[in-house]
């Protein structure tokens, strides 16, 4: 049975407490005293939250009452009710008594029963407040020592692999070794390469691995805001700024004072706010928006682009001082068409988070899936690929992600060639070499690979969609050594 929260009225009018206490026991363990001293003995034996006390009283007023509740039992919920509306009286009971309401006569039940409601809100509020307040106050060493091993692990997981997930003979190797050679030093560095390449992981590579790497690591996509909300979110305002501003904020510089900025898509931002970032690398000071002072800020910035600025600064679109300022070092990142060997690592990885993510388990990809993911030549980059595992993954309905669950232009993929030369179309040859005989048939073969992929091999199936029949089907597959993959393929694991 659920207990009832305990209130005490005290009134020197028998009649009053009363009616108080019919109408207020339906709802609480009411406790009511007609003089002090009876007050005083119940606060001593009870636990009450709330006091509700009337302030005329012949001993003391109501509010000398609640001031020495205060100071005996600081806990407690004061509250007075009173006929009498004096001003000077209101003033005293909420400076020295700290109540919680005054309440004036007459009242309404209805109103006077959810403003104790309210109060007994308040004193569960205080008891966890407090209760938490302790449990900190013990354990500041724990709590401290978690968050040093939550950080030790995060710089761990960049300082095995710089958390980039490549093979042996990886053209990312030597990216990698570039990374680890500059982090230490305490300069600018410029990523390049195209979106979804992985500079952000290259950025937080470079941070944990450099002697900031306990300090705060804060992004900021600079093509995703116009040039004054994007200076107020670097560099922060005052309240009143511009509309909206009510309050104070801190920058994104201060907040990673110590520790690193990364400025994704730097090549966006217009002139104008070039000049103010090229303020802030050269005096190491910001001006939140509003404000009259600067402030110094000691931060490294990594940036990162997919246009190649060197063009930008040769066409007058991007500051030439700026640039050099950025670009002390510059790390540009292959994608990934140039490092298809990585792909089955990377869709591999991609997996096992994305299974985390959406709570879905299965047992691994195919090789066949694998080999067409290797053919293809993912235009969007790991990004890209990170979408192509997350649909294999919901839409596969056994314990195996198999290579018909693939999107249709990963199926058609020409094997070993570029990007550029990718047919946009099935019935457009560009990139193809030879004869016009030559040309046909290797675009016949893509073809048929990727209708019975698509039809899980089954011959019946395909040839009906081709208009060919069994035994025709059967002769293009040996004219074009088309084999059909064990039933039992091998399946990468997790």
């Amino acid at each position: 049975m659920e207990t009832l929260p305990t209130i005490m009225i005290i009134d020197d009018e028998i009649r009053s407490l009363e009616t108080l206490r019919r109408i207020l026991d339906e709802d609480f363990d009411v406790k009511t005293a007609s003089t002090v001293t009876e007050a005083r003995a119940i606060l001593a034996q009870e636990w009450v939250q709330i006091v509700l006390c009337d302030q005329r009283m012949p001993e003391i007023t109501g509010v000398e009452f609640l001031k020495q509740i205060r100071d005996e039992w600081p806990d407690v919920i004061r509250m007075v009710i009173s006929g009498y509306t004096d001003s000077a009286d209101i003033i005293s009971a909420v400076n020295d008594a700290g109540i919680y309401q005054y309440i004036t006569k007459p009242w309404q039940p209805d109103s006077l029963i959810l403003t104790l409601k309210n109060a007994t809100r308040l004193f569960d509020l205080q008891r966890q407040n407090e209760a938490l307040s302790v449990e900190l106050k013990m354990m500041p060493s724990q709590v401290s020592n978690a968050l040093e091993d939550k950080r030790q692990q995060l710089r761990n997981n960049y300082q095995v692999d710089d958390g980039i997930v490549r093979t042996a003979n990886s053209p990312m190797n030597d990216v990698c070794d570039h990374i680890r050679q500059v982090a230490p030093y305490d300069i600018s560095v410029l990523l390049m390469g195209e979106s979804g390449t992985g500079k952000e992981l290259a950025a937080r590579a470079l941070h944990y691995n450099s002697l900031r790497w306990d300090k705060p690591f804060v992004v900021e996509n600079c093509a995703a805001l116009p040039d004054e909300l994007l200076e107020s979110e670097l560099f922060g305002y005052k309240r009143g700024a511009f509309t909206g501003a009510v309050e104070d904020r801190i920058g994104l510089f201060e907040r990673a004072n110590g520790g690193t900025v990364f400025l994704d898509e730097l090549g966006e931002v217009s002139p104008a706010f070039q000049v103010k970032l090229l303020r802030v690398l050269q005096e190491g000071e910001i001006r939140p928006l509003g404000s009259s002072r600067t402030r110094k800020v000691d931060v490294r910035v990594i940036a990162a682009t997919n246009k190649n600025l060197e063009e930008e600064v040769a066409a007058g679109r991007f500051r030439e001082d700026l640039y050099y300022r950025l670009a002390t070092v510059t790390v540009n990142l292959p994608p990934l068409r140039e490092r298809r060997e990585d792909v089955p690592a990377l869709a591999t990885a991609l997996l096992e988070r994305t299974m985390k993510s959406l709570g879905k388990q299965v047992n691994g990809i195919t090789d066949e899936a694998l080999n067409c993911m290797k053919q293809y030549h993912w235009p969007g980059n790991v990004r890209e690929l990170q979408n192509e595992v997350s649909h294999m993954l919901v839409t596969a309905k056994t314990a195996d992600l198999t290579a018909d669950l693939l999107s249709t232009r990963v199926l058609r993929a020409m094997p070993g060639t570029a990007a550029d030369e990718q047919p946009a179309a099935m019935g457009h040859l560009a990139g193809l070499d030879g004869t016009l005989k030559d040309r046909v048939e290797a675009l016949e073969s893509i073809i048929l690979k990727e209708t019975l992929i698509r039809h899980r091999w089954n011959k019946s199936r395909a040839a009906a969609e081709l208009g060919l029949s069994r035994v025709g089907l059967r002769a293009k597959l040996e004219r074009y050594g088309l084999e059909e993959p064990d039933a039992d393929q091998k399946v990468v694991r997790l």
